[in-house]
């Protein structure tokens, strides 16, 4: 009966700890979205600006995302273990560390986007190029105070507190479209700014989240016993390493998904037709949407095991992992469902009602019965990922992933969708592929560190040495 009741408050931890963040994904969702919609009002030309810019802007922010999202753990790790001033040590480190990442990534993207046509991705369109400059000039300053966010929002996670984050992003996003109305269409005897105006609300809207987190975790009784060693004299350098060391190969992970889905896409263009390529960003669109979500039940896992890690709990490191696991698999398998049954109605809210498009409606709903299926392996790898980076073991992680989408789903995808001449359905079937891999490898892997040592309590530092 007792082992009944502690299953329950486990899962109930883990729905506690999640849908806030869930919430905050679909607010981050919610803010891409929003953009792209509101700038494909200006022009086409725009759009595609937006949509190139945005495309190689996120293959570098995401490595700077992964590196801070290892801090989540490491506060809830530190706390489990009572050690409060460490909390703070990692907090002010991670500020530290986001400012260090943010500049890197904007020399980064200014060199990019000032050489953009050295790329001759854009057909040589000049407006798309000069949109793109323009765009980026000014999105890139916008880094800096997202990436300060990040930080801050993690410790919040870190420290099982939530909900601030989730409440400060669904508030930024109400106000981004407000200022994208304002500013991109000339509203109010504002100038109509275009492509600029939408770039300037991004960096007007992610200021003001930064400022709006950062008072609120000042100021709440809530964070007061963490935040002494904020203003305190500490050599940072072996938390900044520890971080870095644990963070950055997370960041690859996402580095290597994310560049691996990019490559898809150039596949999906050397099919003829724009169907397919309309078929394979529906696709894409949707799956980067239900992967977003189970990333919040994944940021929930490896905080829980975090602090499972730092009590040196082996048991409950376990049961959290196998419930954390457990829950991802009915969430995805809920969406799974939806792509099965619904699959022509999500095919339908892309398409003008105006101008019905039978051929991509019927092919889209094949794509989505495949991505259903992918759904499940989608689940299980993220949240293997979440649960391993929750006990610090990040390095094999990142090598599993590379391995699984840049030496299987991508030769795959090439070879079934356009050797074999599978085309749309072939590709995703590869990419499936190499995600069944990744997903079975990662979680075997946890299993297999945290089973191998027999005790039933053991210390936290020894699971680094059952590898």
């Amino acid at each position: 009966m007792s082992s009944q009741l502690d299953k329950k408050s486990v899962y109930l931890e883990i729905l506690n700890l999640s849908w806030p963040i869930i919430l905050s994904q679909i607010g981050n969702i919610a803010f891409g979205f929003s953009n792209m919609v509101m700038v494909g009002r200006v022009s086409p030309t725009a759009m595609a600006a937006v949509s190139l810019a945005n495309s190689i802007y996120i293959l570098f922010l995401v490595i700077g995302m992964g590196t801070l999202a290892a801090t989540a753990p490491m506060i809830a790790s530190s706390k489990a273990a009572r050690n409060n001033s460490e909390c703070g040590e990692i907090l002010r480190t991670g500020i530290e560390l986001s400012f260090i990442i943010s500049i890197i990534i904007s020399i980064i993207m200014f060199v990019i986007g000032e050489n953009i046509h050295l790329l001759n991705i854009s057909s040589a369109n000049t407006e798309v190029v000069e949109l793109v400059r323009v765009y980026l000039r000014v999105v890139i300053v916008s880094t800096i105070p997202y990436m300060l966010f990040l930080a801050v929002k993690q410790f919040g996670d870190g420290l099982s507190i939530t909900k601030p984050a989730m409440i400060v992003t669904f508030v930024g996003v109400i106000f981004n479209i407000v200022l994208n109305y304002i500013l991109m269409y000339g509203k109010f005897s504002f100038p109509e700014l275009g492509i600029k105006g939408l770039a300037i609300s991004t960096l007007t809207t992610r200021t003001l989240m930064a400022l709006a987190i950062i008072v609120y975790i000042f100021n709440h009784k809530s964070f007061r016993e963490y935040l002494p060693p904020l203003i305190s004299k500490f050599n940072t350098w072996p938390v900044l390493l520890k971080i870095v060391k644990v963070g950055f190969p997370g960041g690859l992970q996402l580095f290597f998904e994310v560049g691996a889905f990019t490559v898809a896409g150039f596949f999906a263009l050397k099919l003829d037709g724009e169907n397919y390529i309309a078929a394979h960003s529906i696709a894409h669109t949707l799956s980067a949407i239900t992967y977003m979500l189970a990333m919040g039940i994944s940021i929930a896992g490896s905080i829980l095991v975090g602090q499972s890690f730092g009590d040196g709990n082996k048991a409950k490191i376990i049961s959290t992992g196998k419930s954390v696991i457990v829950s991802g698999i009915i969430f995805m398998a809920f969406w799974a469902f939806v792509f099965f049954v619904f699959g022509e109605n999500l095919t339908n809210i892309f398409i003008d009602p105006k101008h019905p498009n039978p051929e991509l409606v019927e092919l889209s709903k094949w794509v989505l019965i495949i991505v259903g299926i992918y759904q499940l392996f989608d689940g299980l790898q993220v949240i293997g990922l979440g649960i391993l980076r929750g006990i610090e073991d990040v390095n094999k992680p990142t090598i599993i992933t590379l391995i699984a989408y840049w030496l299987i789903a991508l030769p795959f995808s090439y070879f079934l969708g356009i050797y074999m001449e599978y085309k749309l359905i072939g590709i995703w079937i590869g990419l499936m592929i190499g995600l069944i891999v990744s997903a079975l490898l990662l979680n075997i892997r946890f299993f297999r560190l945290v089973l191998g040592n027999k005790m039933a309590e053991y210390k936290a530092t020894d699971l680094k040495q059952l590898d």
